[in-house]
C-alpha cells in the first residue's frame, strides 16, 4: 500500500473562509440541473424561510474540495492524483447552505483500508459558518491505486 497509514486521524488546518455567492449558487444549480426556484430566485428562497438562494446539496463539494487539496498536497500522504478516483460521497446536513454564508472546513482522515497495492481513503470535512455552527459534514472516499511493479 502506497498510502501512508499514519494519515488516519490526521486533522488538517481549517480552510480560509469561503463566501458563498449568489451567482456561484446559480451557476452550480445550472451545472447539476437543479431547477427548483429556491436555487436561483431569492424571492422563492425567502418564501421558504431562507435569507437568499439555497445551494443544491452537492454544493458542499465546492468547500470540501479546498480540504481535499490539502490532503492531496500533503508530502507524506502517498496519494498520487494520477492514481486516484473519487469513489464515494455523502453529506450530513444540519442546515442548507445559502448565499451569503461564510464557511470554513476542516478535514480529518477517518480511515484507510488497504486492498491489493492500493487503498481506500475516507475523510470527513466538517463545514461550519462564521459563528462556528455546524452546517454540513462532507464524507469522501478516495480510491488510490497502487504503484506499478
Amino acid at each position: 500500500m502506497s498510502v501512508n497509514p499514519d494519515l488516519v486521524d490526521r486533522a488538517f488546518a481549517p480552510t480560509a473562509p469561503y463566501l458563498v455567492g449568489r451567482e456561484k449558487v446559480r451557476e452550480f444549480a445550472r451545472a447539476v440541473f437543479a431547477t427548483d426556484p429556491q436555487h436561483t430566485d431569492p424571492e422563492a428562497a425567502r418564501a421558504l424561510g431562507h435569507a437568499d438562494v439555497v445551494a443544491p446539496p452537492t454544493f458542499a463539494m465546492v468547500i470540501q474540495d479546498l480540504t481535499l487539496q490539502q490532503l492531496l498536497g500533503e508530502p507524506d500522504s502517498g496519494i498520487a492524483l494520477e492514481r486516484t478516483v473519487h469513489a464515494e460521497q455523502r453529506f450530513r446536513y444540519t442546515r442548507p447552505i445559502v448565499a451569503g454564508d461564510e464557511l470554513t472546513a476542516q478535514l480529518t482522515v477517518t480511515g484507510i483500508r488497504a486492498f491489493g497495492k492500493g487503498a481506500m481513503v475516507t475523510s470527513e470535512a466538517d463545514i461550519r459558518d462564521v459563528a462556528g455552527d455546524h452546517v454540513v459534514t462532507a464524507v469522501s472516499v478516495l480510491l488510490v491505486g497502487g504503484e506499478d511493479a
